[in-house]
């Protein structure tokens, strides 16, 4: 079965977003993370120089469909759609954060799970590289492939592993979105020249795939102090402190 996974965009206010991370990993994730039957795969801040700012990425990972209807089941109740149980979490969160935007995407077959990274400690980098590929409709799993191989391929030249990759659902299967790990600033520097001069393989995709691909957008993301992807675990209670602290 194909793991799923909530992939959000979240908006920050000002400086708050150190609080709002915090806040959404040790103050969420050891209770609502059974309860919703979700994993936290990796909780990041948006380097700003690249994207919008000031912004926050949260990927969440289920098992599959079943296990993600049971988050909404969940979630989905009372007067304003929330879970009573986690109504104090609500109301703090609301301090820091202005809305955003979600997607639910599927991984790739090959694309590694949060158990993955935890049995390896965590990624040990720097920096990711985020890319979102446009394609034409029906053809995300052909770009997909792309994504795990070629893509990948040309990545290792520069010490950079595939993270994760994955389709987004409920829509046309128009678009990708490929993370790979960044193990120190010179290599993001040294990929970033040959992409700019046309050299790396992935930047080929209009010729390999012919006119499939129809747009990329990269940005850079780095670890939240408790993403899994940085600590090789999960969250605990044992990770609280106040949230003025922070």
């Amino acid at each position: 079965m194909a793991r799923v996974y909530i992939h959000e965009f979240v908006d920050v206010v000002g400086t708050a977003r150190a609080k709002y991370q915090h806040h959404m990993t040790a103050n969420w994730c050891p209770e609502a993370g059974p309860l919703r039957r979700q994993s936290c795969f990796g909780v990041f801040s948006v380097v700003g120089s690249t994207g919008r700012w000031p912004q926050v990425v949260n990927l969440w990972e289920y098992d599959g469909w079943e296990a993600l209807a049971h988050n909404f089941e969940v979630e989905l109740v009372g007067a304003d759609h929330r879970d009573p149980m986690l109504a104090e979490w609500w109301a703090r969160a609301a301090e820091f954060r202005t809305g955003g935007l979600d997607r639910i995407v599927v991984a790739h077959a090959d694309s590694p799970s949060v158990a993955d990274w935890e049995s390896r400690g965590g990624t040990g980098a720097v920096a990711y590289v985020h890319e979102t590929v446009t394609c034409r409709p029906g053809t995300a799993p052909q770009v997909c492939e792309a994504v795990v191989g070629p893509a990948t391929e040309d990545r290792a030249r520069f010490g950079m592993e595939l993270v994760g990759a994955f389709r987004t659902a409920m829509r046309a299967d128009d678009e990708v979105i490929g993370i790979w790990s960044v193990p120190d600033w010179d290599s993001w520097a040294k990929f970033e020249a040959a992409s700019d001069g046309g050299d790396v393989e992935f930047f080929h995709l209009y010729e390999r795939l012919g006119e499939t691909v129809t747009g990329r957008e990269r940005i850079l993301l780095v670890d939240a102090e408790l993403s899994p992807l940085r600590t090789g675990r999960q969250p605990t209670v044992d990770d609280r402190r106040p949230l003025d602290q922070v």
